[in-house]
C-alpha cells in the first residue's frame, strides 16, 4: 500500500510540475483547466459504444434521416475554418513548414493559430458522435477497432498539444487532417442523402488513399523535425511518428481488405459461377447458385 501510495504522489508532483510549464495562454479557455473531463468524456465514450451495441441488439435500427446530413455538413464547415484559419494566419505569422518552433506570447496571429488548434481539439469531441451513430443505425461493420481507437485517441492527445504546444510544429498536424475531413466529411454528407447519390460517390477508395497519403507525410514531416533537432519537445515528435505508424498500418489493413481482397474475392465468385454454368451447358445437371456482390462497405474512418 506505501509503494502505491508512494507512486501516487510521485505522479501527481509530476503532473503538478508538468502543468507549471504548460502553455498560459489557454490555462483559462473551455476543458483547459484539467485533463480529467477529456479523460472522463473519452472513457464514457467507450462504454456507450459498447453497451449502445449491446442495447441495440434486439431493437430496429433508429432512422436519423436528415439529421445525419445536416450533422456532417456541420463538421464539413467546422473543419473547413480550422484548415483556413490555420492556413491564413500561419502564412501571416511567416512560419516555416519544415521546423517551427512555438512562441509563447500574446501576438495577435499566435493567438488566432492557438484558437485554431483548440477548435481542432474540441472537433474532436463532436466526431465521437460518429461512432454514436453508427450503434444507433445498427451499422456494428463499421465500429472498428481502428475507428474506436483512432476516436478515443485524437481527443485526450490533441488536449496535451494544446496545453503545451499550441502553436509550432503542432500546425502541420491539425492543418492536413482537417483539410482530408473537410472532404471525407463532405461524402459522408451527401451519401447521407440516399441511394440515388451512390452515382456520384464514385471515389470513396481516393478518399481513403487520401487518408492513407496524410499519415504518411505526418510521419515524415515529424522525421525530417527529429533529423535537423527542431526546437519543439523531442518525446512529442517521437510519440506523433509511433502513434501515426500505428494508425497508417491499421489503415493499410482495412484498405487491403476493403479493397484489394474484395476484389479478388468477387473475380473468384465469378470464375467460380462462370464454370458452373459452362458445366451446365455441356450437358451436366446443375443449379443456378446465386453469389453476393462481395462489395465492403467503406467505413467512416479518420
Amino acid at each position: 500500500m506505501d509503494i502505491i501510495k508512494d507512486k501516487y504522489y510521485e505522479v501527481s508532483e509530476f503532473y503538478d510540475w508538468a502543468l507549471s510549464i504548460s502553455d498560459p495562454r489557454v490555462k483559462d479557455w473551455f476543458l483547459m483547466q484539467s485533463i480529467v473531463p477529456t479523460l472522463v468524456t473519452t472513457i464514457a465514450y467507450i462504454i456507450i459504444v459498447l453497451a449502445g451495441m449491446k442495447f441495440m441488439e434486439k431493437r430496429e435500427p433508429v432512422k436519423l434521416g436528415n439529421f445525419l446530413f445536416y450533422y456532417n455538413i456541420a463538421l464539413v464547415i467546422l473543419n473547413l475554418h480550422i484548415f483556413t484559419q490555420v492556413i491564413y494566419y500561419t502564412t501571416k505569422a511567416g512560419y516555416n513548414y519544415s521546423c517551427q518552433t512555438v512562441v509563447y506570447n500574446d501576438d495577435v496571429n499566435e493567438l488566432q493559430i492557438a484558437k485554431a488548434l483548440w477548435w481542432f481539439y474540441f472537433s474532436k469531441c463532436l466526431e465521437m458522435l460518429d461512432t454514436i451513430f453508427f450503434v444507433l443505425r445498427k451499422k456494428n461493420n463499421q465500429v472498428s477497432f481502428l475507428h474506436v481507437y483512432h476516436h478515443a485517441s485524437m481527443f485526450p492527445l490533441w488536449w496535451i498539444g494544446v496545453k503545451w504546444v499550441a502553436g509550432g510544429q503542432s500546425f502541420f498536424g491539425a492543418m492536413i487532417n482537417s483539410f482530408i475531413h473537410v472532404v471525407m466529411y463532405g461524402y459522408y454528407g451527401l451519401s447521407a442523402l440516399g441511394p440515388h447519390m451512390q452515382k456520384y460517390l464514385w471515389w470513396k477508395r481516393y478518399l481513403t488513399m487520401m487518408q492513407l497519403i496524410q499519415f504518411v507525410v505526418g510521419i515524415a514531416h515529424a522525421a525530417q523535425s527529429l533529423v535537423r533537432q527542431c526546437e519543439f519537445p523531442m518525446w512529442m515528435q517521437w510519440a506523433l511518428v509511433f502513434y501515426a505508424f500505428t494508425i497508417l498500418c491499421l489503415f493499410l489493413n482495412f484498405y487491403f481488405h476493403a479493397y484489394i481482397k474484395s476484389v479478388r474475392r468477387k473475380a473468384a465468385k465469378k470464375e467460380s459461377n462462370g464454370t458452373v454454368k459452362s458445366s451446365g451447358a455441356n450437358g451436366h445437371i446443375s443449379k443456378d447458385k446465386s453469389t453476393t456482390n462481395g462489395h465492403v462497405e467503406t467505413k467512416k474512418l479518420k
